[in-house]
Protein backbone atom coordinates (compact mmCIF):
# COMPACT_ATOMS: atom_id res chain seq x y z
CA UNK A 1 0.00 0.00 0.00
CA UNK A 2 1.18 3.50 -0.95
CA UNK A 3 1.98 5.12 2.53
CA UNK A 4 0.33 8.94 2.68
CA UNK A 5 3.43 11.63 2.42
CA UNK A 6 2.03 13.84 4.59
CA UNK A 7 -0.69 13.41 7.20
CA UNK A 8 -3.95 14.28 6.52
CA UNK A 9 -5.13 17.46 8.18
CA UNK A 10 -1.91 18.84 9.48
CA UNK A 11 -2.73 22.11 7.82
CA UNK A 12 -5.83 22.25 9.18
CA UNK A 13 -4.81 22.11 12.69
CA UNK A 14 -1.91 24.32 12.37
CA UNK A 15 -4.09 27.49 10.75
CA UNK A 16 -7.07 26.61 13.13
CA UNK A 17 -5.15 26.55 16.28
CA UNK A 18 -7.00 29.33 18.59
CA UNK A 19 -10.09 27.01 17.52
CA UNK A 20 -9.08 23.45 18.37
CA UNK A 21 -6.97 24.90 21.89
CA UNK A 22 -8.24 25.38 25.84
CA UNK A 23 -8.63 29.13 24.57
CA UNK A 24 -12.31 27.72 23.91
CA UNK A 25 -12.58 26.12 26.92
CA UNK A 26 -15.70 28.00 28.12
CA UNK A 27 -17.47 24.44 29.74
CA UNK A 28 -20.19 26.59 31.10
CA UNK A 29 -22.40 25.41 28.24
CA UNK A 30 -21.32 21.95 27.19
CA UNK A 31 -24.38 19.60 26.78
CA UNK A 32 -24.54 16.17 27.67
CA UNK A 33 -25.17 14.19 24.43
CA UNK A 34 -27.72 11.16 23.43
CA UNK A 35 -27.18 8.54 21.79
CA UNK A 36 -23.66 7.79 22.52
CA UNK A 37 -23.35 4.13 23.01
CA UNK A 38 -23.26 3.64 26.87
CA UNK A 39 -19.29 3.16 26.55
CA UNK A 40 -18.03 3.58 30.30
CA UNK A 41 -14.59 3.98 32.11
CA UNK A 42 -15.38 4.18 35.73
CA UNK A 43 -12.43 6.84 37.56
CA UNK A 44 -11.93 8.00 40.32
CA UNK A 45 -14.52 10.88 41.64
CA UNK A 46 -17.30 11.24 43.83
CA UNK A 47 -19.65 12.95 41.41
CA UNK A 48 -21.54 11.03 39.17
CA UNK A 49 -22.03 13.98 36.41
CA UNK A 50 -18.11 14.09 36.39
CA UNK A 51 -18.14 10.21 35.46
CA UNK A 52 -20.70 10.98 33.06
CA UNK A 53 -18.81 13.93 31.17
CA UNK A 54 -15.80 11.83 31.25
CA UNK A 55 -17.28 8.66 29.13
CA UNK A 56 -18.61 11.77 26.68
CA UNK A 57 -15.34 12.88 26.49
CA UNK A 58 -13.65 9.43 25.98
CA UNK A 59 -16.52 7.94 23.44
CA UNK A 60 -16.02 11.89 21.58
CA UNK A 61 -12.39 11.26 21.36
CA UNK A 62 -13.01 7.57 20.17
CA UNK A 63 -14.63 9.28 17.30
CA UNK A 64 -12.35 11.81 16.43
CA UNK A 65 -13.87 14.47 17.66
CA UNK A 66 -11.51 15.80 19.49
CA UNK A 67 -12.53 19.68 20.01
CA UNK A 68 -15.36 18.25 21.76
CA UNK A 69 -14.45 15.44 23.96
CA UNK A 70 -11.83 18.55 25.22
CA UNK A 71 -15.09 20.22 26.19
CA UNK A 72 -16.04 17.39 28.02
CA UNK A 73 -12.77 16.58 29.87
CA UNK A 74 -12.47 20.21 31.27
CA UNK A 75 -16.14 20.03 32.02
CA UNK A 76 -15.72 16.58 34.44
CA UNK A 77 -12.12 18.66 36.07
CA UNK A 78 -14.65 21.40 36.78
CA UNK A 79 -17.39 19.43 38.36
CA UNK A 80 -14.51 17.43 40.07
CA UNK A 81 -11.28 19.03 40.52
CA UNK A 82 -9.74 16.11 42.23
CA UNK A 83 -10.51 13.64 39.50
CA UNK A 84 -7.26 13.36 37.99
CA UNK A 85 -8.10 11.31 35.19
CA UNK A 86 -10.57 14.01 33.73
CA UNK A 87 -7.14 16.30 33.79
CA UNK A 88 -5.72 13.04 31.67
CA UNK A 89 -8.01 13.19 29.13
CA UNK A 90 -8.15 16.74 28.50
CA UNK A 91 -4.35 16.19 28.14
CA UNK A 92 -4.55 13.36 26.01
CA UNK A 93 -6.77 14.36 23.46
CA UNK A 94 -4.59 17.60 22.72
CA UNK A 95 -2.05 15.29 21.56
CA UNK A 96 -1.56 13.42 17.90
CA UNK A 97 -3.63 10.92 16.08
CA UNK A 98 -3.51 8.93 12.44
CA UNK A 99 -5.00 12.25 11.14
CA UNK A 100 -3.33 15.15 12.14
CA UNK A 101 -0.16 15.55 14.12
CA UNK A 102 -0.09 17.65 17.52
CA UNK A 103 -1.28 20.91 17.16
CA UNK A 104 2.64 22.85 18.85
CA UNK A 105 0.35 25.80 20.30
CA UNK A 106 -1.25 22.92 22.07
CA UNK A 107 2.07 21.66 23.62
CA UNK A 108 2.03 24.10 26.25
CA UNK A 109 -1.64 23.79 27.55
CA UNK A 110 -1.08 19.93 27.17
CA UNK A 111 2.21 19.99 29.58
CA UNK A 112 -0.04 22.23 31.82
CA UNK A 113 -2.79 19.87 31.93
CA UNK A 114 -0.92 16.90 32.60
CA UNK A 115 0.93 18.71 35.45
CA UNK A 116 -2.62 18.96 36.72
CA UNK A 117 -3.53 15.35 36.46
CA UNK A 118 -0.09 14.86 38.40
CA UNK A 119 -0.72 17.22 41.29
CA UNK A 120 -4.32 15.36 41.78
CA UNK A 121 -2.65 11.61 40.71
CA UNK A 122 -2.19 10.88 44.90
CA UNK A 123 -6.30 10.49 44.70
CA UNK A 124 -6.01 8.07 42.23
CA UNK A 125 -6.20 4.97 41.64
CA UNK A 126 -2.76 2.65 40.80
CA UNK A 127 -4.05 2.41 37.47
CA UNK A 128 -5.47 5.78 36.94
CA UNK A 129 -1.34 6.64 37.45
CA UNK A 130 0.05 4.23 35.43
CA UNK A 131 -2.05 6.26 32.68
CA UNK A 132 -1.08 9.88 33.99
CA UNK A 133 2.74 8.55 34.12
CA UNK A 134 2.79 6.90 30.70
CA UNK A 135 1.21 10.58 29.01
CA UNK A 136 4.17 11.67 30.93
CA UNK A 137 6.38 10.63 28.11
CA UNK A 138 4.15 12.19 25.41
CA UNK A 139 4.62 15.92 26.72
CA UNK A 140 7.25 18.01 28.44
CA UNK A 141 7.76 21.50 29.26
CA UNK A 142 9.45 22.32 26.18
CA UNK A 143 7.94 22.33 22.00
CA UNK A 144 9.87 19.65 20.03
CA UNK A 145 9.47 20.04 16.02
CA UNK A 146 10.64 16.19 16.01
CA UNK A 147 8.00 14.53 18.61
CA UNK A 148 9.11 11.35 17.50
CA UNK A 149 11.28 10.34 20.20
CA UNK A 150 8.08 11.31 22.83
CA UNK A 151 5.71 9.75 20.92
CA UNK A 152 7.63 6.23 20.63
CA UNK A 153 8.03 6.42 24.62
CA UNK A 154 4.28 7.08 25.06
CA UNK A 155 3.10 4.32 22.79
CA UNK A 156 6.07 2.14 24.94
CA UNK A 157 4.90 3.14 27.93
CA UNK A 158 0.80 2.21 27.05
CA UNK A 159 1.89 -1.18 26.44
CA UNK A 160 3.39 -1.16 29.51
CA UNK A 161 -0.44 -0.11 31.17
CA UNK A 162 -1.82 -2.21 28.74
CA UNK A 163 0.12 -5.45 30.26
CA UNK A 164 -0.32 -4.82 33.43
CA UNK A 165 -3.96 -4.25 33.47
CA UNK A 166 -5.21 -7.12 30.54
CA UNK A 167 -9.00 -6.50 32.11
CA UNK A 168 -8.59 -2.68 30.93
CA UNK A 169 -9.69 -2.64 27.75
CA UNK A 170 -9.28 0.83 26.77
CA UNK A 171 -5.76 0.44 28.05
CA UNK A 172 -5.16 -1.97 25.46
CA UNK A 173 -6.99 0.04 22.75
CA UNK A 174 -5.39 3.53 23.65
CA UNK A 175 -2.30 1.28 22.94
CA UNK A 176 -3.18 0.12 19.44
CA UNK A 177 -4.05 3.64 18.57
CA UNK A 178 -0.80 4.83 20.17
CA UNK A 179 0.86 2.33 18.13
CA UNK A 180 -0.84 3.12 14.77
CA UNK A 181 0.27 6.85 15.21
CA UNK A 182 3.52 6.24 14.95
CA UNK A 183 3.26 5.51 10.96
CA UNK A 184 -0.03 6.90 10.12
CA UNK A 185 -1.63 5.47 7.58
CA UNK A 186 1.02 3.21 6.55
CA UNK A 187 0.58 -0.13 8.08
CA UNK A 188 1.05 -2.51 4.92
CA UNK A 189 4.06 -3.28 2.11
CA UNK A 190 3.04 -2.64 -1.87
CA UNK A 191 2.52 -6.72 -1.86
CA UNK A 192 -0.59 -6.23 0.85
CA UNK A 193 2.14 -7.87 3.86
CA UNK A 194 1.37 -6.40 6.83
CA UNK A 195 4.42 -3.69 8.28
CA UNK A 196 6.55 -4.05 11.15
CA UNK A 197 3.82 -3.01 13.97
CA UNK A 198 0.65 -4.01 11.97
CA UNK A 199 -0.07 -7.15 13.19
CA UNK A 200 0.63 -6.12 16.91
CA UNK A 201 -1.66 -3.32 16.46
CA UNK A 202 -4.31 -5.96 14.60
CA UNK A 203 -3.69 -8.81 17.35
CA UNK A 204 -4.40 -5.74 19.97
CA UNK A 205 -7.63 -4.46 18.68
CA UNK A 206 -9.10 -8.12 17.96
CA UNK A 207 -8.07 -8.87 21.40
CA UNK A 208 -10.56 -6.35 22.45
CA UNK A 209 -13.32 -7.43 20.00
CA UNK A 210 -13.28 -10.91 21.35
CA UNK A 211 -14.12 -9.95 24.50
CA UNK A 212 -15.93 -6.66 23.76
CA UNK A 213 -17.49 -6.68 20.60
CA UNK A 214 -18.82 -3.47 21.08
CA UNK A 215 -15.83 -1.21 21.93
CA UNK A 216 -16.50 1.67 19.60
CA UNK A 217 -12.92 2.79 19.24
CA UNK A 218 -11.57 -0.79 19.22
CA UNK A 219 -14.04 -1.42 15.80
CA UNK A 220 -13.01 1.92 14.47
CA UNK A 221 -8.91 1.14 14.34
CA UNK A 222 -9.30 -2.20 13.21
CA UNK A 223 -11.35 -0.47 10.25
CA UNK A 224 -8.37 1.81 9.67
CA UNK A 225 -5.96 -0.40 10.63
CA UNK A 226 -7.12 -3.22 7.35
CA UNK A 227 -9.23 -1.01 5.29
CA UNK A 228 -5.68 -0.22 2.71
CA UNK A 229 -5.03 -4.42 2.63
CA UNK A 230 -7.67 -6.29 3.40
CA UNK A 231 -10.79 -4.99 3.77
CA UNK A 232 -13.04 -8.16 5.01
CA UNK A 233 -11.32 -8.27 8.16
CA UNK A 234 -13.44 -5.16 9.10
CA UNK A 235 -16.81 -5.98 7.62
CA UNK A 236 -18.08 -7.16 11.14
CA UNK A 237 -16.47 -4.16 12.86
CA UNK A 238 -18.44 -1.81 9.67
CA UNK A 239 -21.85 -3.75 10.83
CA UNK A 240 -21.14 -3.13 14.52
CA UNK A 241 -20.42 0.62 13.69
CA UNK A 242 -23.98 1.31 11.80
CA UNK A 243 -25.67 1.95 14.91
CA UNK A 244 -23.50 1.57 17.84
CA UNK A 245 -22.88 5.08 18.51
CA UNK A 246 -25.33 7.07 16.76
CA UNK A 247 -24.59 10.68 17.76
CA UNK A 248 -20.67 10.16 16.71
CA UNK A 249 -21.29 10.95 13.01
CA UNK A 250 -17.40 9.44 12.23
CA UNK A 251 -18.13 6.22 14.14
CA UNK A 252 -21.82 6.10 11.89
CA UNK A 253 -19.44 7.01 8.70
CA UNK A 254 -16.50 4.85 9.50
CA UNK A 255 -18.29 0.99 8.27
CA UNK A 256 -18.39 3.43 4.41
CA UNK A 257 -14.50 2.56 4.76
CA UNK A 258 -15.20 -0.79 4.49
CA UNK A 259 -18.45 -1.00 1.66
CA UNK A 260 -16.77 1.01 -0.54
CA UNK A 261 -13.87 -1.32 -0.57
CA UNK A 262 -15.22 -4.41 -0.70
CA UNK A 263 -18.31 -3.20 -3.35
CA UNK A 264 -20.82 -2.32 -0.82
CA UNK A 265 -21.47 1.11 -2.51
CA UNK A 266 -25.08 1.34 -1.52
CA UNK A 267 -24.37 0.74 1.89
CA UNK A 268 -21.41 2.92 1.71
CA UNK A 269 -23.79 5.88 0.95
CA UNK A 270 -26.42 5.61 3.18
CA UNK A 271 -23.65 5.18 5.97
CA UNK A 272 -22.45 8.62 5.03
CA UNK A 273 -26.19 10.00 4.95
CA UNK A 274 -26.60 8.66 8.39
CA UNK A 275 -23.29 10.42 9.82
CA UNK A 276 -24.40 13.63 7.59
CA UNK A 277 -28.04 13.54 10.10
CA UNK A 278 -26.06 12.80 12.74
CA UNK A 279 -23.49 15.18 12.61
CA UNK A 280 -26.56 17.84 11.64
CA UNK A 281 -28.05 16.99 15.18
CA UNK A 282 -24.79 17.61 16.99
CA UNK A 283 -23.95 20.52 15.38
CA UNK A 284 -27.49 22.37 16.27
CA UNK A 285 -26.44 21.76 20.15
CA UNK A 286 -23.14 23.74 20.01
CA UNK A 287 -21.95 27.10 19.40
CA UNK A 288 -18.10 26.45 18.25
CA UNK A 289 -16.01 26.42 15.28
CA UNK A 290 -13.24 23.19 15.48
CA UNK A 291 -11.51 21.22 13.28
CA UNK A 292 -14.11 18.62 13.64
CA UNK A 293 -16.61 21.35 11.65
CA UNK A 294 -14.03 22.22 8.54
CA UNK A 295 -12.46 18.75 7.81
CA UNK A 296 -14.68 15.54 8.92
CA UNK A 297 -17.99 16.95 8.79
CA UNK A 298 -17.44 17.40 4.57
CA UNK A 299 -15.49 14.44 4.79
CA UNK A 300 -19.14 12.49 4.80
CA UNK A 301 -20.48 14.44 1.79
CA UNK A 302 -16.88 14.13 -0.03
CA UNK A 303 -17.31 10.09 0.74
CA UNK A 304 -21.07 9.93 -0.23
CA UNK A 305 -20.81 11.67 -3.28
CA UNK A 306 -18.03 9.22 -4.15
CA UNK A 307 -20.08 6.11 -3.42
CA UNK A 308 -23.46 7.68 -4.97
CA UNK A 309 -21.92 7.85 -7.87
CA UNK A 310 -20.35 4.22 -8.04
CA UNK A 311 -23.87 2.69 -7.51
CA UNK A 312 -25.15 5.65 -10.37
CA UNK A 313 -26.92 7.79 -8.10
CA UNK A 314 -26.65 11.02 -10.41
CA UNK A 315 -29.01 13.04 -8.46
CA UNK A 316 -27.71 12.61 -4.93
CA UNK A 317 -24.29 12.53 -6.03
CA UNK A 318 -24.02 15.50 -7.50
CA UNK A 319 -26.50 17.49 -4.68
CA UNK A 320 -23.99 15.50 -2.24
CA UNK A 321 -20.95 16.94 -3.93
CA UNK A 322 -22.88 20.49 -4.18
CA UNK A 323 -23.53 20.95 -0.28
CA UNK A 324 -19.89 19.78 0.48
CA UNK A 325 -18.97 22.76 -2.18
CA UNK A 326 -21.18 24.98 -0.17
CA UNK A 327 -19.37 24.49 3.41
CA UNK A 328 -16.31 25.89 2.04
CA UNK A 329 -15.37 29.22 2.51
CA UNK A 330 -13.57 30.99 -0.40
CA UNK A 331 -11.80 32.97 1.23
CA UNK A 332 -10.28 30.37 3.67
CA UNK A 333 -9.48 27.82 0.94
CA UNK A 334 -7.06 30.78 -0.37
CA UNK A 335 -5.02 30.74 2.48
CA UNK A 336 -2.00 28.58 2.65
CA UNK A 337 -2.44 25.93 5.23
CA UNK A 338 -5.99 25.16 3.63
CA UNK A 339 -5.74 25.28 -0.27
CA UNK A 340 -6.98 21.69 0.19
CA UNK A 341 -10.03 22.81 0.86
CA UNK A 342 -10.07 23.88 -3.16
CA UNK A 343 -10.55 19.65 -3.99
CA UNK A 344 -14.23 19.90 -1.95
CA UNK A 345 -14.95 23.08 -3.50
CA UNK A 346 -14.64 22.39 -6.92
CA UNK A 347 -15.57 18.74 -6.85
CA UNK A 348 -19.37 19.61 -8.13
CA UNK A 349 -17.37 20.18 -11.90
CA UNK A 350 -15.70 16.76 -11.54
CA UNK A 351 -19.37 15.44 -10.75
CA UNK A 352 -20.70 17.62 -13.89
CA UNK A 353 -17.69 15.31 -15.73
CA UNK A 354 -18.99 11.93 -14.09
CA UNK A 355 -22.69 12.78 -15.11
CA UNK A 356 -22.41 14.43 -18.78
CA UNK A 357 -23.79 17.65 -17.62
CA UNK A 358 -22.14 19.29 -20.64
CA UNK A 359 -24.00 22.28 -20.86
CA UNK A 360 -23.98 22.91 -17.47
CA UNK A 361 -20.23 22.76 -17.34
CA UNK A 362 -19.89 25.21 -20.51
CA UNK A 363 -22.64 27.73 -18.80
CA UNK A 364 -20.06 27.81 -15.48
CA UNK A 365 -17.95 30.78 -15.05
CA UNK A 366 -13.92 30.67 -14.73
CA UNK A 367 -12.55 30.83 -11.14
CA UNK A 368 -10.81 33.23 -10.10
CA UNK A 369 -7.34 33.59 -11.36
CA UNK A 370 -5.44 32.94 -8.22
CA UNK A 371 -7.09 29.38 -8.09
CA UNK A 372 -5.26 27.83 -9.96
CA UNK A 373 -6.45 24.37 -9.01
CA UNK A 374 -9.81 25.09 -9.12
CA UNK A 375 -9.21 26.83 -12.98
CA UNK A 376 -7.51 23.86 -14.06
CA UNK A 377 -10.28 21.54 -13.34
CA UNK A 378 -12.45 23.95 -15.04
CA UNK A 379 -10.65 23.90 -18.26
CA UNK A 380 -10.42 20.12 -17.92
CA UNK A 381 -14.34 19.44 -18.02
CA UNK A 382 -14.76 22.17 -20.70
CA UNK A 383 -12.56 19.96 -22.54
CA UNK A 384 -15.03 17.23 -21.99
CA UNK A 385 -17.83 18.67 -22.82
CA UNK A 386 -16.15 20.30 -25.94
CA UNK A 387 -15.19 16.74 -27.10
CA UNK A 388 -18.26 14.47 -26.10
CA UNK A 389 -19.99 17.42 -28.36
CA UNK A 390 -17.88 17.62 -31.31
CA UNK A 391 -15.72 20.40 -31.09
CA UNK A 392 -12.12 18.86 -31.15
CA UNK A 393 -10.72 22.87 -31.37
CA UNK A 394 -11.85 23.72 -28.63
CA UNK A 395 -10.88 21.13 -27.09
CA UNK A 396 -7.68 21.28 -27.69
CA UNK A 397 -7.68 24.90 -26.41
CA UNK A 398 -8.60 23.61 -23.25
CA UNK A 399 -6.41 20.80 -23.17
CA UNK A 400 -4.11 23.71 -23.85
CA UNK A 401 -5.05 25.69 -20.81
CA UNK A 402 -5.01 22.72 -18.66
CA UNK A 403 -1.10 21.96 -19.49
CA UNK A 404 -0.29 25.75 -18.73
CA UNK A 405 -1.49 25.64 -15.47
CA UNK A 406 -1.02 22.50 -14.21
CA UNK A 407 2.69 23.55 -14.02
CA UNK A 408 2.36 26.12 -11.83
CA UNK A 409 4.57 26.28 -9.41
CA UNK A 410 1.92 27.46 -6.56
CA UNK A 411 0.32 24.01 -6.90
CA UNK A 412 2.95 22.16 -4.99
CA UNK A 413 0.76 24.13 -1.72
CA UNK A 414 -2.09 22.29 -2.94
CA UNK A 415 -2.55 18.58 -1.71
CA UNK A 416 -5.77 16.72 -1.06
CA UNK A 417 -4.83 16.45 2.95
CA UNK A 418 -1.52 16.20 1.95
CA UNK A 419 -1.92 12.36 0.53
CA UNK A 420 -1.92 13.44 -2.73
CA UNK A 421 -0.31 16.29 -5.09
CA UNK A 422 -2.92 18.26 -7.38
CA UNK A 423 -0.05 18.50 -9.85
CA UNK A 424 -0.75 14.46 -9.97
CA UNK A 425 -3.95 14.99 -10.24
CA UNK A 426 -3.89 17.33 -12.87
CA UNK A 427 -1.41 15.08 -14.54
CA UNK A 428 -4.27 12.28 -14.61
CA UNK A 429 -6.50 15.04 -15.98
CA UNK A 430 -4.19 15.80 -19.10
CA UNK A 431 -3.70 12.22 -19.97
CA UNK A 432 -7.43 11.39 -19.50
CA UNK A 433 -8.89 14.20 -21.61
CA UNK A 434 -6.14 14.27 -24.67
CA UNK A 435 -7.11 10.46 -25.01
CA UNK A 436 -10.51 11.42 -24.80
CA UNK A 437 -9.65 13.60 -27.69
CA UNK A 438 -7.96 11.24 -30.14
CA UNK A 439 -10.51 8.72 -29.41
CA UNK A 440 -13.29 11.40 -30.39
CA UNK A 441 -10.71 11.94 -33.46
CA UNK A 442 -10.39 8.53 -34.60
CA UNK A 443 -6.61 7.79 -33.26
CA UNK A 444 -7.19 4.99 -31.20
CA UNK A 445 -3.33 4.43 -30.75
CA UNK A 446 -3.08 7.65 -29.42
CA UNK A 447 -5.78 7.33 -27.06
CA UNK A 448 -5.05 4.16 -26.11
CA UNK A 449 -1.47 5.31 -25.37
CA UNK A 450 -2.71 8.57 -23.26
CA UNK A 451 -5.26 6.64 -21.26
CA UNK A 452 -2.98 3.91 -20.42
CA UNK A 453 -0.69 6.53 -18.96
CA UNK A 454 -3.56 7.89 -16.73
CA UNK A 455 -4.42 4.68 -15.49
CA UNK A 456 -0.79 4.37 -14.88
CA UNK A 457 -0.49 7.47 -13.06
CA UNK A 458 -3.75 6.97 -11.07
CA UNK A 459 -2.52 3.74 -9.46
CA UNK A 460 0.47 5.61 -8.49
CA UNK A 461 -1.64 7.69 -6.07
CA UNK A 462 -1.38 7.10 -2.59
CA UNK A 463 -4.49 5.77 -0.93
CA UNK A 464 -7.11 7.67 0.76
CA UNK A 465 -10.59 7.47 1.15
CA UNK A 466 -12.51 8.18 -1.35
CA UNK A 467 -9.76 8.24 -4.42
CA UNK A 468 -7.97 11.58 -4.93
CA UNK A 469 -9.22 11.37 -8.45
CA UNK A 470 -12.43 11.40 -8.87
CA UNK A 471 -13.11 7.87 -11.23
CA UNK A 472 -11.46 4.96 -12.09
CA UNK A 473 -9.62 5.46 -15.72
CA UNK A 474 -10.03 2.19 -16.50
CA UNK A 475 -13.39 2.91 -17.58
CA UNK A 476 -12.53 5.14 -19.95
CA UNK A 477 -9.79 3.13 -21.42
CA UNK A 478 -12.07 0.06 -21.77
CA UNK A 479 -14.85 2.25 -23.53
CA UNK A 480 -11.85 3.43 -25.93
CA UNK A 481 -10.75 0.08 -26.83
CA UNK A 482 -14.32 -1.26 -27.06
CA UNK A 483 -14.15 1.65 -29.72
CA UNK A 484 -10.91 0.25 -31.26
CA UNK A 485 -12.61 -3.12 -31.77
CA UNK A 486 -10.58 -4.42 -29.04
CA UNK A 487 -13.03 -6.32 -26.82
CA UNK A 488 -10.62 -8.75 -25.48
CA UNK A 489 -8.33 -6.00 -24.29
CA UNK A 490 -11.33 -4.20 -22.89
CA UNK A 491 -12.73 -7.07 -21.24
CA UNK A 492 -9.26 -7.79 -19.53
CA UNK A 493 -9.03 -3.65 -18.62
CA UNK A 494 -12.68 -4.19 -16.82
CA UNK A 495 -11.64 -7.16 -14.97
CA UNK A 496 -8.84 -5.18 -13.55
CA UNK A 497 -10.98 -2.24 -12.51
CA UNK A 498 -13.43 -4.73 -10.76
CA UNK A 499 -10.38 -5.62 -8.48
CA UNK A 500 -9.71 -2.48 -7.63
CA UNK A 501 -13.11 -1.45 -7.07
CA UNK A 502 -15.37 -4.32 -6.44
CA UNK A 503 -19.00 -4.73 -8.33
CA UNK A 504 -19.13 -1.11 -9.50
CA UNK A 505 -21.71 -0.89 -11.86
CA UNK A 506 -19.72 0.70 -14.77
CA UNK A 507 -17.46 -1.73 -15.06
CA UNK A 508 -19.71 -4.39 -15.11
CA UNK A 509 -21.11 -2.98 -17.46
CA UNK A 510 -18.50 -2.41 -19.77
CA UNK A 511 -17.41 -5.93 -19.01
CA UNK A 512 -20.87 -6.99 -20.74
CA UNK A 513 -20.71 -5.37 -23.62
CA UNK A 514 -16.83 -6.43 -24.11
CA UNK A 515 -17.96 -10.66 -23.31
CA UNK A 516 -20.75 -9.94 -25.60
CA UNK A 517 -18.56 -8.74 -28.39
CA UNK A 518 -16.85 -11.73 -28.28
CA UNK A 519 -19.90 -13.76 -28.63
CA UNK A 520 -19.68 -15.03 -25.05
CA UNK A 521 -23.33 -15.63 -24.19
CA UNK A 522 -22.77 -17.33 -21.25
CA UNK A 523 -20.64 -15.09 -19.24
CA UNK A 524 -22.71 -11.82 -20.26
CA UNK A 525 -25.61 -13.13 -18.90
CA UNK A 526 -23.87 -13.79 -15.64
CA UNK A 527 -22.06 -10.32 -15.70
CA UNK A 528 -25.63 -8.61 -16.53
CA UNK A 529 -27.12 -9.90 -13.64
CA UNK A 530 -24.20 -8.97 -11.18
CA UNK A 531 -24.89 -5.78 -13.26
CA UNK A 532 -28.73 -5.43 -12.65
CA UNK A 533 -28.00 -6.28 -9.20
CA UNK A 534 -25.01 -3.22 -8.54
CA UNK A 535 -26.96 -0.58 -10.74
CA UNK A 536 -30.66 -1.38 -8.69
CA UNK A 537 -30.17 1.87 -7.14
CA UNK A 538 -29.37 4.30 -10.01
CA UNK A 539 -31.19 7.07 -11.56
CA UNK A 540 -29.29 6.96 -15.33
CA UNK A 541 -29.02 4.28 -18.30
CA UNK A 542 -25.98 3.49 -19.29
CA UNK A 543 -24.73 3.02 -22.79
CA UNK A 544 -21.10 2.73 -21.97
CA UNK A 545 -18.72 2.27 -19.29
CA UNK A 546 -18.50 6.43 -19.22
CA UNK A 547 -20.44 9.21 -20.45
Amino acid sequence: MKPCKAIAMIAVLIFTAPLNTLAQSDTSRVPLFEGLGGHQHSITTDSELAQRYFDQGLVMAFGFNHPEAHRSFLQAAELDPDAAMAWWGAAWVLGPNINSAMNPENAPKAWELLQKAQATASKASAREQAYINALAKRYGPETMDDRSSRDEAFAKAMGEVAANYPDDLDAQVIHGESLMNLTPWDYWQENGEPKAQTERILNTLKSVLQRKPDHPHANHLLIHTVEASDPRQGLDAAKRLEDLVPTAGHLVHMPAHIYMRVGQYHNATQANLRAIEADQRYLEQVDLQSVYQLGYVPHNYHFGWSTATLEGRSELAIRLAQDMAGMVDTETMRLRPLTTLQHYWITPVYAYVRFGKWDRILNLDEPAEDLVYPRAVYHYARGMAYTRQGNQQAARTELGRLDELRTDPSLKWVTVWGINQSQHILEIAAHSLSGEIAATEGDFEVAIDRLERAVEREDALNYDEPPSWYYPTRQALGAVLLQADQPERAAQVYRQDLLKFPENGWSLFGLMKALRRQGNVQETEKVQRRFLNAWQHADLVLTDSRL
